[in-house]
């Protein structure tokens, strides 16, 4: 599905016991209010994996542990294409906070999942968690 000019963003489903953490938009306007996955574009040099640990750093506070990736790659749009790894906090890491982008983090229920408005590319992301035991 991806491109030689397709950029990766990737999101960050971080998971504690039955929850997974989910981000309200706060900008740009036309996303606002809608809810996502935490994370943002991988840098030229970096893997999938390292960019959900800085983003989870820049956006959230806190580092995480990447495990297996969830679904398949989604399009965003002509240009982007969205990958979501499952993450745990790291032992002894303070409350995630909405650095950047977002107004409100939430650790919704598995089964709630499907109750927020979600961005389309995560909806196939959200029914498989949603479906599934991590």
């Amino acid at each position: 599905m991806t491109t030689e000019t397709s950029v990766i963003v990737v999101g960050a489903a971080v998971v504690r016991a039955d929850t997974v953490l989910c981000a309200r938009r706060s900008a740009p306007p036309r996303l606002a209010g809608k809810w996502e996955f935490p994370g943002g574009k991988v840098e030229p040099g970096e893997t999938d994996s390292e960019a959900v640990v800085r983003e989870c750093r820049e956006e959230l506070g806190v580092e995480v542990a990447v495990g297996a990736r969830v679904g398949a790659d989604a399009r965003i749009d002509d240009r982007l294409v969205l990958r979501v790894y499952l993450a745990r906090l790291l032992p002894d890491q303070p409350d995630p906070r909405p650095l950047e982008d977002h107004d409100l983090l939430s650790w919704v229920p598995r089964g709630n999942l499907l109750d927020l408005d979600w961005l389309t590319p995560d909806i196939p992301v959200v029914e498989e968690l949603a479906a599934t035991a991590w």
